[in-house]
């Protein structure tokens, strides 16, 4: 028997009421989002559930809303795979942009730990109970989160390039 969306989604909302909502089909994978404060319990539900099954962390990542409202500003992204249905389920978590910060998972998923240290590292977000959170690519020393979106994209400093080779015009005032 294939697992249905209509199954995860009547479990989930049996489960977690309205900290589950938004639930679509987005192409080939089910999508949802969740409430930041029960992503632990929400994780290691689809983990353990004998019909459910979603044994396998995918991915984790971030994203950096700046025009959303400061509830809204940062999301963590969970992709998780059922090997014995070859079911994807997506769960989107936003976060609050002021102090983005959300539980460890990396005491479920021992994958998690490198994606949330590249998430913390990129993207500034703390991840609550994380066995070592630090930077994992970029130097220790630096102070601010390249994946940000008010992260300047080149340094202004730069000699060595020719804005005509870039497709920008120079004045001559």
């Amino acid at each position: 028997m294939a697992l249905e969306n209509t199954l995860i989604q009547d479990k989930l909302t049996e489960t977690f009421n309205n900290d589950v909502f938004n639930f679509q089909q987005e192409r080939d994978i089910f999508t949802l989002e969740a409430s930041a404060d029960k992503i632990t319990a929400l994780i290691l539900f689809l983990k353990n559930d004998t019909e459910l099954r979603f044994n396998f962390l995918t991915d984790l990542c971030g994203i950096h809303y700046p025009d959303n409202d400061s509830e809204r500003q940062f999301a963590i992204v969970y992709h998780l795979h059922n090997w014995y249905e070859n079911k994807r389920l997506r769960i989107k978590v936003y976060l609050n942009g002021e102090k983005p910060e959300i539980k460890s998972i990396s005491n479920i998923f021992l994958s998690a730990n490198w994606m949330e240290r590249e998430t913390y590292d990129f993207f500034g977000i703390n991840f609550i109970g994380h066995p070592q959170l630090k930077r994992i690519l970029n130097m220790d020393e630096m102070m601010s989160f390249p994946m940000r979106k008010e992260f300047p994209m080149e340094d202004s400093g730069r000699t060595d390039k020719d804005d005509r080779f870039f497709g920008r015009t120079v004045s001559n005032s």
